[in-house]
């Protein structure tokens, strides 16, 4: 596979892995509202005071949690994976003497033709260490040395 396919197919990886978050997420609120209209046309004792009052709570949790799945869409928009720099950024593929690194979003490991690829947020603490970085530079990540060996 060229450079271009393994980015794509690893950007393509971050977006289902989001887009299912999303989709989840709002099934949930979905479910939850559902559950909150019951329990509204129920009757109003104190224990279906309590339900609705959870069932609020757990909107708004998930609510929060939707508001983080879109700040990580528009990540994956600012995510340049056509263009390579002498430097890693968001976007880039850093390959190390112990592994392969995508700048994207924390979504962990991803195999595409039996190679590893390790997906790490660019502002994450092992994002952090790589950003701007060249070839040949070197960082401590978990007391592990990484030298870096390509940027594409």
């Amino acid at each position: 596979m060229t450079t271009a396919e393994i980015k794509e197919s690893l950007y393509q990886e971050c977006v289902n892995k989001i887009q299912g978050r999303y989709d989840k997420i709002k099934q949930t609120i979905a479910d939850l509202n559902e559950s909150l209209e019951e329990a509204s046309s129920s009757g109003g004792d104190d224990g279906f005071d309590n339900s609705r009052a959870m069932l609020q709570i757990d909107i708004e949790n998930a609510m929060k949690q939707l508001g983080e799945v879109n700040i990580l869409k528009e990540v994956l928009k600012k995510l340049d994976i056509k263009s390579s720099t002498p430097y890693a950024r968001l976007g880039s593929l850093v390959f190390t003497d112990k592994a392969i690194f995508f700048l994207s979003l924390s979504i962990g490991t991803v195999n595409i033709g039996d190679i590893n690829y390790l997906c790490v947020a660019l502002h994450s603490p092992i994002g952090d260490m790589i950003a701007g970085k060249q070839a040949g530079e070197k960082f401590v990540f978990n007391q592990v040395e990484q030298e870096i060996l390509e940027i594409k």
